[in-house]
């Protein structure tokens, strides 16, 4: 796995700027997401832990009652690689759904 290159990770930044970089283990992002309830974190929780069984890419994350932080970084790379952008994208999408419901 290639880590992404520095333009790549630029792109990437402008068009999410709700996620926040941090140099840390080669490179890492996060994001605080919010919900209505526990119940709708949750389901997000699954949503994203079943997509990430499939593409064996496992984020950092922790749950408390509403909010879901999530942290991203690829351990092979080491860094940020395309698996995390998939990922963080895959996670604001979900997101989007639930909180349009």
């Amino acid at each position: 796995m290639k880590p992404l290159d520095a333009p790549a990770l630029q792109r990437f930044l402008l068009d999410s700027p709700q996620w926040a970089f941090k140099p840390e283990r080669g490179g890492l992002i996060s994001r605080d997401f919010v919900f209505d309830d526990f119940v709708q974190a949750f389901g997000f929780m699954a949503q994203i832990a079943l997509m990430a069984e499939r593409m064996n890419h496992h984020p950092e994350w922790s749950n408390i009652y509403n909010r879901v932080h999530v942290t991203l970084t690829t351990h092979d790379a080491p860094g940020l690689s395309d698996l995390d952008v998939e990922m963080s994208q895959l996670a604001d999408r979900l997101h989007r759904v639930a909180c349009a419901a």
